[in-house]
């Protein structure tokens, strides 16, 4: 690979994808920029992020602005004299002093197939949304939402009961192995970022918990997608006399017809629930505090056949 002055910036598993790709080929980045620790866990204890803590073993410097509008933090930047930055999942818009720094600019590994799905949650939306692919963009960064240039998109087709935490985790592998396989290009200029057409453009915006909740009225191939689109954060749910239960996988029962909320039976081949339009079987399920557990061990466990849920 190129000998270059590389930053790169990101905060989650998926950014830890691109830092690996890159340290694995030989670059060596002079530093990350990366979120401060956040409370997780039941403790709420300060958790480094996945990119600090990949970083620290090995010896690479770690930045964790709080602002990126900090003139000394801009001027920290500056110092490494990069020759670009390369951004995935940061979480932190780049404002335009700080894109102009870089020689070869910023480099943004989307998890999309833009301009589908510019914005925070691209991998949901695409599940959300039914779509067949979704893919990675290697995209030139401006001060827009993910509306710069695309060097190179990779197509990656979405399994029918893939989940999002299984489908982050083939996208992240992906965008690793094509920003390593076109990085020389794009440092060099010889690959050619082409403009985005805007008015194909959609959005993806951050997920609310209250977007996860399963409402029974819509037709169960939503419900089917919601189950995979929020598996594993922050996880679709429903009420049960008040208690949110969460549902990790679920399918669709076709031709079945009931009164939405309507509990059809609930057994060892789980609990099918009526919807506006067919049904829903719930395959795995979990109660606050406890483990998740099949629907025939939760139907033994909690009377919930004959129930209609709200």
């Amino acid at each position: 690979m190129t000998a270059a002055r590389v930053l790169i910036a990101g905060t989650p598993e998926i950014a830890l994808a691109t830092l690996q790709a890159l340290t694995g080929s030989g670059i060596g980045p002079q530093a990350v920029l990366t979120h401060p620790a956040r409370p997780a866990g039941r403790g709420k204890r300060l958790t480094a992020s996945p990119v600090k803590r990949f970083a620290l073993d090995r010896g690479i410097e770690v930045l964790q602005p709080a602002t990126l509008k900090d003139p000394d933090v801009v001027a920290q930047i500056a110092g490494f004299e990069p020759d670009i930055l390369v951004v995935a999942a940061y979480g932190l818009i780049l404002p335009q002093n700080v894109l102009d720094i870089p020689a070869t600019g910023c480099l943004n590994v989307h998890a999309s197939l833009l301009p589908r799905w510019r914005g925070a949650a691209p991998i949901q939306a695409a599940i959300l949304a039914g779509d067949a692919e979704t893919g990675v963009s290697l995209m030139a960064m401006t001060a827009g939402l993910d509306c710069g240039p695309v060097y190179v998109e990779e197509v990656l087709a979405i399994g029918p009961e893939e989940t999002a935490g299984e489908l982050h985790d083939r996208l992240a592998a992906l965008g690793g192995e094509l920003l390593v396989r076109h990085f020389n290009a794009i440092l060099s200029g010889a690959l050619e970022a082409v403009e985005q057409d805007d008015a194909r453009a959609t959005y993806a915006g951050k997920i609310n918990k209250q977007d996860a909740r399963l409402d029974w009225q819509r037709p169960a191939g939503e419900l089917h997608r919601q189950v995979r689109a929020y598996n594993p954060v922050p996880g679709a749910f429903f009420l049960l006399d008040d208690t949110p239960v969460k549902c990790w996988r679920a399918s669709v029962v076709a031709g079945v017809t009931g009164s939405p909320g309507d509990v059809l039976s609930a057994g060892r081949d789980g609990i099918v629930i009526a919807c506006g339009e067919d049904a829903l079987r719930l395959d795995s399920l979990q109660r606050p505090g406890k483990r998740p557990v099949t629907a025939a061990e939760f139907a033994g466990s909690v009377a919930i056949a004959g129930r209609r849920l709200g």
